[in-house]
């Protein structure tokens, strides 16, 4: 029998809202004893001391996209699992829109098995929804599920077609599989690179009103109701779509929703000088949204943070704002951004873990997440005030598209631990 035990750590514990100071002692890969005193470790055991860091469950970020098959200059399952090690994520959850889709269980099996050789994080995949992401035939759900398929989802491609979504959702429903949709109304979102406002206007950027995300959140709402489907929103990022989140809950209806880092850590001014590395989707939103969509987090009514890492190489962002491809990598700097919003009093830690483990792992049904006796040994050991200068050429992603380039930022991860095997140690 192999023993870990990590001595005076601070513990942030998600399930009771608690940060204590204690040990956590890990047996064969899973958590043992959790104490609030440093009792003796037994004489087989290695121990780590760790000095009052602070320890926690390593994070699950729903949402990360992995550019295999099809694109692997950009980001690589073995380059996408260094970079999650190095940022404290020990469960990655990889979206479908690779090329081509993952619609089926031969490419399942196939992105499942490169991940399983390539990374030394956990990976779990999600399938598309529709055939291609084209959002015209629903793809083999019950096929899927059994090659390992954890969700659902057409990323950013909204199925416009609701006879097409409300069967897919019907069928969902009756093998219980979760929907990952995205609510963003493609009308009137087509073409646009920023929010709407006098901002956008003086830029002479194309722009999307926040209701775009209302709308099409209405709408998934009221099929969600008629079909009775669990439904996960990626990414809500504006107060407006707050309400139809509220009434959705208060209607007992299976819905969660999630967010991504940069919208809580950016705003639409930072799109100021046209630097393409902050093009993201849906557009940074304005600064009163940003703070409504953390509080909102605060409060429960979002319950996910992710990443939404997506790599870009440079031809694509090396591009007129508003031709340039969307998205930016996360995976390395999701812990120290979202620090910002735990030194600013915006979010406590064990709430911001919550939110980046606990409930992403609740809502796809994994057992990490916590730091209870018989769960994984899947930890993160980090600093939230250790000071650096995020500088992109030392990224582990093989796409460097962060919009915190140059930017001084607190938090470092020092070591990340899966199933109690050291994955990374930070140098």
């Amino acid at each position: 029998m192999s023993r870990l035990a990590f001595l005076n750590v601070r513990l942030v514990d998600p399930e009771s809202d608690a940060m204590t100071v204690g040990s956590v002692l890990v047996e064969d890969g899973k958590i043992g004893d959790v104490t609030t005193d440093n009792v003796p470790a037994p004489s087989d055991t290695t121990v780590v001391d760790c000095g009052l860091r602070y320890l926690a469950p390593g994070l699950v970020d729903l949402g990360v996209k992995v550019c295999e098959p099809g694109e692997r200059h950009k980001e690589s399952y073995r380059s996408a699992g260094l970079a999650a090690a190095a940022g404290g994520v020990t469960t990655m959850i990889t979206r479908p829109d690779t090329t081509p889709a993952i619609d089926s269980p031969e490419t399942l099996e196939f992105v499942t098995r490169r991940a399983n050789e390539a990374a030394p994080v956990n990976v779990l995949p999600m399938a598309a929804l529709t055939k291609g992401r084209e959002g015209r035939e629903m793809t083999e759900i019950g096929f899927l599920m059994d090659a390992g398929a954890v969700a659902f989802t057409d990323c950013d491609r909204v199925i416009t077609d609701t006879k097409v979504f409300s069967r897919a959702l019907t069928y969902a429903r009756s093998l219980g599989a979760l929907v990952v949709a995205h609510p963003q109304d493609p009308g009137l979102s087509a073409g646009a690179a920023a929010t709407s406002g006098k901002f956008a206007s003086l830029r002479g950027l194309p722009a999307v009103s926040p209701m775009a995300e209302r709308m099409a959140l209405d709408r998934d709402m009221a099929l969600v109701e008629m079909t009775g489907a669990r439904y996960h929103a990626d990414q809500i990022t504006c107060a407006r779509a707050l309400p139809a989140l509220e009434r959705a809950r208060a209607n007992g209806l299976d819905v969660t929703a999630g967010t991504s880092i940069h919208h809580l850590t950016l705003n639409a001014l930072d799109v100021a000088d046209y630097r393409t590395f902050f093009k993201i989707k849906p557009p940074l939103r304005d600064e009163q949204d940003r703070l409504a969509i953390a509080d909102a987090v605060s409060t429960g009514l979002i319950d996910v943070i992710s990443s939404m890492h997506t790599p870009q190489d440079e031809e694509s962002k090396r591009l007129p704002f508003e031709e340039a491809a969307s998205g930016a990598v996360a995976l390395e700097t999701l812990l120290p951004a979202a620090m910002r919003l735990w030194h600013s009093g915006l979010i406590s830690l064990p709430c911001l873990w919550r939110a980046m483990s606990l409930n992403p792992a609740r809502r796809l049904g994994l057992d990490t997440g916590r730091l209870s006796r018989g769960a994984p040994a899947d930890l993160v050991i980090f600093d939230p005030d250790a000071p650096f200068l995020m500088d992109r050429a030392t990224l582990r992603s093989k796409s460097r598209n962060t919009p915190f380039d140059g930017a001084r930022m607190q938090g470092r991860v020092l070591s990340t631990w899966v199933g109690g095997t050291c994955v990374y140690e930070k140098p």
